[in-house]
């Protein structure tokens, strides 16, 4: 394939970058008159070879040969994610949670030590917690990320990658990246930075210092609820034994139709970003004036504990479009039933797990579970719902949340 803009934002704005970033239709096969203009799905899983082939590196994921090794779809997908995150290179995986394992098992090795955010989301938790210390010996210690000292005190010689969110799944809580890069790199520890809640071109993590960029793409980068994919983005060196070894030879490889339906889903992502930051902070402001609700954590709300550092952080400008994204936690005053009404009376939003989508989603949560404990008194005392904001009329979204209060609550 012709990849003349392989990682290289260049000069291009936000949206035109995420309408041709990657779109190398050249090399495709669909050269000529009537070409197409746009990448197609390439369903193959093998490709022709060379004339002589005898010499060549089967495992070599530059070639073009098996799509467990690339493929055009996946080639294309990935040179937009690097270019949008402006990252040094790009892999694409099934899934986000096959990149976190791949950041795993790419980098730390047995007898390693980690440093994880308390607050994370739950395969994070649970690969931590339980499958990579008992499988591998690998230990890891979770800490307030919040808590620079802390992070500091939890980091051994031994220890080779500290792990967190920028927003926290599910409390919202926002971690300093900068400020965790630079404790990361004065150690030579890789930074590695799930930035699934915060998408490119709200906040770039690799512009404040982070090594590696996890996304799920199936949240807010594919936008429409069709398609699973994940990446890792960053550095070059850092990459690469992801993609040789967790890809090629664990095989988490994603598929082209995924690949084609996220690249398809990509290009209106600033669009619906700013729909997504709009409508959310505006009914983050309405639940949180509302006296039968409990709390709304939120980074936009002046009462968010982080929300300093999120205007910082997030901010305008050459940076990218600002807000503070699309997903809240609330909870009703009441009993786990309360908050199981309200969701069932709920006629737009959608009650179902997923963030991103293009309609709004809402799950109900509550206190159990050994992840509790890391969690605000609110969460503790109340459990809390998820509320990913979607793309529908901010005034029939705010009509659905107070018909759903007064039903359940009165």
């Amino acid at each position: 394939m012709n990849r003349p803009d392989k990682c290289v934002p260049g000069s291009l704005g936000e949206q035109t970058l995420s309408v041709h970033g990657g779109n190398h239709a050249s090399g495709t096969g669909t050269d000529g008159d009537g070409a197409a203009i746009r990448v197609p799905i390439i369903m193959a899983n093998s490709y022709n070879l060379p004339p002589d082939p005898s010499t060549m590196d089967w495992s070599n994921p530059e070639h073009l040969t098996y799509t467990r090794n690339t493929g055009i779809n996946q080639i294309a997908l990935q040179d937009k994610l690097c270019a949008l995150e402006h990252g040094e290179d790009a892999v694409v995986l099934a899934s986000g949670v096959a990149g976190l394992h791949a950041v795993f098992f790419g980098h730390v090795n047995a007898g390693d030590h980690v440093v994880v955010s308390d607050t994370t989301y739950e395969a994070t938790y649970k690969l931590w917690t339980s499958l990579l210390p008992r499988k591998y010996g690998i230990e890891a210690t979770f800490v307030d990320i919040t808590d620079h000292d802390a992070v500091i005190a939890a980091i051994r010689p031994e220890t080779k990658l500290i792990t967190t969110e920028v927003i926290a799944n599910p409390t919202t809580k926002v971690a300093d990246i900068a400020a965790l890069a630079e404790i990361a790199d004065a150690r030579g520890i890789i930074l590695m930075v799930d930035s699934t809640f915060t998408p490119p071109p709200l906040y770039r993590p690799l512009d404040d210092g982070a090594g590696l960029v996890v996304h799920s793409l199936t949240k807010y980068i594919n936008g429409h609820g069709d398609a699973m994919g994940g990446a890792v983005i960053g550095r070059a060196d850092l990459v690469e034994p992801i993609r040789s070894e967790a890809m090629v030879d664990v095989g988490g490889v994603i598929s082209p139709f995924n690949a084609w339906l996220i690249m398809r889903g990509s290009v209106t992502l600033p669009l619906r970003l700013r729909q997504h930051q709009e409508s959310a902070l505006e009914l983050a402001r309405f639940l949180e004036a509302d006296e039968r609700i409990a709390y709304v954590a939120y980074p936009g709300l002046e009462s968010h504990p982080q929300h300093e550092l999120a205007k910082r952080q997030f901010g305008a400008g050459d940076r990218g479009i600002g807000g503070f994204g699309g997903i809240m936690s609330f909870a009703l005053k009441g009993d786990p039933d309360l908050q199981n009404r309200f969701v069932n009376d709920l006629k737009v939003v959608t009650s179902a797990v997923s963030v991103g989508h293009d309609e709004s989603l809402i799950v109900h949560v509550g206190t159990s579970g050994p992840r509790v404990a890391a969690y605000p008194e609110g969460f503790r005392e109340y459990g809390h719902l998820r509320f990913s904001v979607g793309l529908e009329d901010v005034a029939d979204l705010k009509a659905d949340l107070a018909a759903a209060l007064d039903s359940a609550a009165g």
